[in-house]
């Protein structure tokens, strides 16, 4: 089996982030302190002009939470710092100077979803169903909700929290504007993020940087916002019912 891990490749001035777990890319905690890590660092980094985030694997984008980790919760404090690595990974894709184009090839639930929604531009496959299924284990998609509420709107988040056990297809995040375009292969979502990614490398730079900060605004109070989202999620996976629906999935 693939050990997980966390990469940065320099292709010209793109600098490409790659995660990957053998659990349909499952975020624990270390993956997440890692990509965090590697997108602070990417932004630091003259030589990189534009940024590309994708997953290792076929049909999985990301499935969010590692659920062994979860399982293992035992106090508020480890929970809360568990929901913080999600937290830490939005904002810094927040706060990275550099655009982020988002590479979703398969599938994307909870905190996968978070992940796609916090990129600059999003391109996927037509495998790219999202789910936001975090009602239906006992807990709810807080620490996420401002990446996904600032990208597809209040009326969608609701919609997709509530029906917790329903994939939404990649059309329907198109179209609520989580994705700028679906192709039907990975072929041709990998021409289509390199055609863009080689575009943008070649623009200023500065004029990049101010876009960025254009994008984001009114989201600077986003540090103490997802740490306090990040608490409730803590505190809701000790709850009794979260216990022992997590106990299904051992």
């Amino acid at each position: 089996m693939m050990q997980p891990y966390v990469s940065l490749t320099l292709e010209g001035h793109i600098g490409v982030i790659e995660f990957f777990h053998p659990e349909h890319n499952a975020m624990p905690s270390d993956n997440l302190k890692k990509l965090e890590n590697t997108i602070v660092e990417a932004g630091k980094n003259d030589a990189i002009k534009v940024i590309v985030l994708k997953s290792g694997g076929d049909r999985t984008f990301c499935a969010g939470a590692s659920f062994k980790e979860l399982i293992a919760i035992d106090d508020a404090q480890s929970g809360k710092q568990f929901f913080l690595g999600f937290a830490n990974v939005i904002n810094a894709m927040r706060k990275c100077p550099k655009l982020i184009i988002g590479r979703v090839q398969g599938k994307a639930v909870g905190g996968g979803l978070g992940l796609a929604a916090a990129t600059d531009y999003c391109l996927a496959t037509k495998f790219a169903a999202i789910k936001l299924s975090e009602l239906s284990i006992g807990i709810g998609p807080f620490v996420i909700e401002p990446a996904v509420t600032r990208k597809m709107g209040q009326n969608v988040m609701s919609q997709m929290t509530i029906n917790a056990e329903q994939f939404f297809s990649a059309e329907f995040a198109k179209e609520k504007g989580l994705y700028a375009d679906v192709f039907d292969s990975v072929e041709t979502l990998d021409e289509a993020v390199k055609t863009l990614a080689e575009k943008l490398a070649s623009y200023n730079p500065e004029a990049l940087k101010a876009m960025k900060a254009v994008f984001w605004k009114d989201t600077s109070h986003w540090d103490n916002l997802l740490e306090e989202r990040a608490k409730i999620s803590g505190k809701l996976v000790l709850s009794e019912f979260t216990k022992e629906t997590l106990k299904r999935f051992k």
